[in-house]
């Protein structure tokens, strides 16, 4: 079996974490943004969306929605997020 190089293991550990959230409606809004998504992000975004993933369920739902204004510096990577699932957020 190959070793995963740096980058490839951050890449598995974040799909991972994005579909194996606490709340199943985040699994089915991040796990497939990040399987499509995460493999063209420069380092800078996977910071930024490592440091989204770190935030409570049930407030990224809400952001994420834009049923409530998330914290401006989340706010690039929670829009982009709901851009991608058909969301038009006020964030």
């Amino acid at each position: 079996m190959t070793e995963l190089t740096p980058e490839e293991a951050r890449l598995k550990k974040l799909r991972m974490r994005s579909w194996r959230r606490g709340m199943k409606e985040m699994d089915l809004i991040l796990g497939p943004y990040a399987d499509a998504q995460l493999a063209g992000f420069a380092p800078e975004m996977l910071d930024a969306y490592e440091q989204m993933l770190d935030e409570n369920d049930q407030d990224l739902y809400l952001w994420v929605t834009g049923a409530k204004p998330c914290p401006e510096r989340l706010a690039a990577m929670v829009r982009q997020i709901g851009q991608a699932i058909g969301v038009e957020n006020r964030a």
